[in-house]
């Protein structure tokens, strides 16, 4: 790539940061806390922000970078996200580049060589690359603007995604003490928080802490029957044709649900850390580069993925923590359209992730901590509230409206029954079986199933043999599943999943404690939830009619898109955001003036894009 001169700041000494936001990235204002972090950040101070995914906190570094004398390092631990940013920037003129393994020694010496010079704004590098002599001598001699840690939560054993490599960055305070240091995350509680600010010594720095809310996701929890049939159902009637990531916890099950997904006409590929990197890559590529394709991955795929347009993030097993859950489905909708996060949720899933908890190497506060965490996040699964109010409460933030309007809770509140009497005989057969067998073998206890096990063990002479025939399985283990949720049984996983009573199923056999449980109707299915928001409709599919202003229009500007994005090499919305195609189509501007005050369109690709995209707004009728 040819080198650009850097951005000149001392013929322009005037230009503020919303000259520099509407010229290089085409934004008429700020979003929420940008321009106070902003404004921080350039005056020369420390910071740790937490700001949801699609939020805009790439935004409160680059632009600094840019304000400020020197060049920006951004501290980020994935490649891809490297490469994006990059690339993006450099569509808008901003002299960027990356110093991680991909490159060559030459390649490498180059932007050693302009970092010195003074010929870059920004340069991103992996946290195991800074650290190295080499680099810190290097970054001894240049002048730096500041340094931006990108998700920061990895510093923190109690984080969802903990980097050993990322404790070492507390040598950046020491070595360039005059140099300001900014944080940046998409999740962290307070525990996480209190590490980042400890390891990053940002103790005496601000918090700027944005709303955790994503309004334009609808969060979606459905009983896991068939999950990868659920899945498919749910894709075909509500996200046909979307660009979608799937989670499921092995490599095993990624590929099966890939297979199940592509043999019905779904295009999907698998990703996880057992394929061949050469795969990985190419798969990782066109899930960027075309439209449509859906992802089915192990949580080794995602962190730093900036692909705007991810309609869905789907779950078929349980993650490890509420902070995972809201970084994964947080690459859903970056681009503030209308997105699903949806997930499918069993028993099996808590057994499952108990068992791997028990048997982890973790010193017991590990172990406990984590055990909060997954009673958190199967809490979110079991409340029969608002699920946004739920997840947004873990994180300390409280909403006045009960209602969202836009998770399932809401759109269909489940209906609630007095659930004591069925607390007690479910807890009653657990104890009367001597709190040895698991969820099956009790349901077929109490449903009065004449079972070979149920003989064997003589369970069928029981006073609790039977007593529970009103429900049948699929309603006794919704029963279950509450009453872990809500700590009246637990999972032993030293016992092969064996369920035990807790200390607060006493209050409950007794009488004293009240039970509230979700009903569960006979034979419902697990159908996608429909219906009308007041946070907006949901997206139409790829190839729905009049889901978009001026279709016509709209299909043209995304064909000129793929053009050009294939002739340069980057992803589509390296080129132009949807949201900007979508501006386009619907304001159909005539002139440069016009197209250069819609949103995403800054000085750069005016210069580049400019006068195509006229001539496609006019030869297009619509």
């Amino acid at each position: 790539m040819t080198a650009q001169p850097a951005l000149d700041r001392t013929s322009d000494l005037s230009r503020d940061a919303r000259s520099v936001l509407s010229s290089v990235f085409g934004l008429s204002g700020f979003r929420g806390a940008q321009e106070k972090i902003i404004r921080h950040v350039t005056e020369g101070g420390n910071c740790l922000v937490l700001m949801p995914t699609g939020g805009g906190k790439s935004l409160c570094y680059q632009l600094p970078s840019l304000l400020r004398d020197g060049c920006g390092i951004v501290v980020s631990p994935l490649i891809a996200l490297m490469r994006d940013q990059v690339a993006g920037l450099t569509e808008a003129g901003v002299n960027a580049a990356v110093l991680n393994s991909t490159l060559s020694y030459e390649e490498a010496s180059e932007v050693e060589r302009r970092l010195i010079a003074g010929d870059l704004d920004l340069l991103y590098v992996a946290p195991e690359r800074l650290l190295t002599p080499r680099c810190l001598n290097l970054l001894g001699q240049a002048q730096i603007a500041l340094f931006a840690i990108d998700e920061a939560h990895c510093v923190s054993q109690w984080g969802h995604d903990f980097r050993p490599e990322y404790i070492g960055l507390s040598a950046l305070a020491e070595r360039f003490p005059k140099v300001p240091r900014i944080a940046l995350t998409a999740t962290a509680d307070a525990l996480t928080r209190k590490e980042i600010a400890e390891r990053l010594s940002l103790a005496d720095a601000p918090e700027f802490v944005a709303s955790f809310d994503r309004p334009n996701i609808r969060y979606e929890i459905v009983d896991k029957q068939n999950a990868t049939t659920q899945l498919k159902n749910f894709i075909r009637e509500r996200h046909a044709g979307d660009a979608g990531v799937v989670y499921c916890l092995s490599r095993a099950k990624v590929e099966d649900v890939a297979a199940a997904l592509s043999e019905a006409g779904i295009p999907a590929l698998p990703y996880h850390a057992g394929l061949d990197a050469g795969v990985r890559a190419r798969h990782q590529d066109r899930f960027l580069n075309e439209d449509g394709i859906v992802i089915v991955a192990t949580i080794a795929f995602g962190m730093g993925i900036d692909k705007p347009d991810v309609r869905f993030v789907a779950h078929l097993d349980l993650p490890k923590s509420i902070e995972a859950y809201y970084q994964e489905t947080g690459r859903a909708g970056r681009d503030g359209k209308p997105s699903a996060a949806w997930m499918a949720y069993g028993l099996s899933d808590i057994v499952q992730q108990r068992r791997m908890i028990d048997e982890s190497t973790g010193s017991d506060a590990f172990k406990r901590v984590s055990i909060s965490k997954l009673d958190a996040l199967v809490a979110l699964a079991e409340t029969v509230h608002c699920r946004r109010q739920r997840l947004l409460g873990y994180f300390g933030e409280a909403r006045t409206e009960e209602s969202c309007g836009n998770c399932d809770n809401c759109l269909t509140p489940p209906k609630v029954r007095d659930g004591k009497v069925l607390a007690q005989k479910l807890l009653s057969c657990v104890y009367r079986t001597g709190q040895r067998f698991g969820a099956m073998h009790l349901i077929d206890v109490l449903v009065g199933r004449l079972t070979e096990r149920v003989k064997q063990f003589n369970h069928d002479k029981l006073s609790v043999f039977g007593i529970g025939r009103e429900l049948n399985e699929k309603q006794w283990r919704a029963v279950l599943r509450q009453l872990v949720a809500m700590g009246h049984l637990r999972a032993d996983s030293d016992a092969f999943g064996a369920l035990k009573l807790t200390d607060s199923a006493r209050g409950v056999l007794k009488g004293e404690t009240a039970v509230m449980l979700r009903e569960q109707p006979e034979g419902a299915r697990n159908r996608a939830v429909r219906g009308k928001s007041r946070r907006g409709d949901l997206a139409p599919a790829a190839d729905s009619p009049g889901g978009v202003a001026n279709p016509a229009l709209h299909a043209a500007l995304r064909a000129w898109r793929s053009e050009v994005a294939r002739a340069r090499g980057v992803p589509a919305y390296v080129v132009l955001h949807d949201s900007t195609i979508d501006g386009i189509a619907a304001m159909r501007p005539d002139t440069l003036n016009e197209l250069r005050n819609i949103a995403g369109i800054g000085d750069k690709k005016l210069e580049h894009y400019g006068d195509e995209l006229i001539r496609i707004v006019s030869k297009t009728e619509g």
